[in-house]
């Protein structure tokens, strides 16, 4: 009888582990996904705007380039950080943990980058 209630408790806890784990795409999920999407625009609009212009006309120029990485850069930022307030949880229970935090990462990546890109905008013209 001993043996069966010591087999028997890692059995249950290994049932609500994975129970408590959710699967699929949640709203918490879908937030903090798009949040490091925009913040992941950030970035890559902040290269480009830290790249040498090549000129070609419909694309923008500098200045316009680091403003969008400055704007998505904190728009993911915000994103980021007000998921990460609001989840209850932590990795793998749906809140958007993952994608708030990369999104956290991202954010403060692309505003450094496009307010790098800004500056060198200004001073050359």
């Amino acid at each position: 009888m001993a043996v069966q209630s010591v087999l028997a408790a890692p059995a249950a806890a290994h049932i609500a582990v994975q129970s408590a784990a959710t699967t699929g795409l949640t709203s918490g999920r879908l937030v903090g996904t798009t949040a490091a999407v925009v913040a992941l625009a950030g970035v890559v609009i902040g290269g480009l705007a830290l790249a040498r212009s090549t000129g070609r006309p419909g694309i923008g120029g500098r200045r316009y380039r680091a403003v969008m990485a400055l704007a998505a850069g904190l728009a993911g930022l915000a994103m980021g950080v007000v998921n990460l307030a609001v989840a209850d949880g932590g990795p793998g229970t749906g809140n958007g943990v993952i994608g708030g935090a990369m999104a956290l990462v991202l954010g403060l990546t692309g505003t450094a980058l496009g307010g790098l890109a800004l500056t060198r905008a200004r001073r050359t013209g």
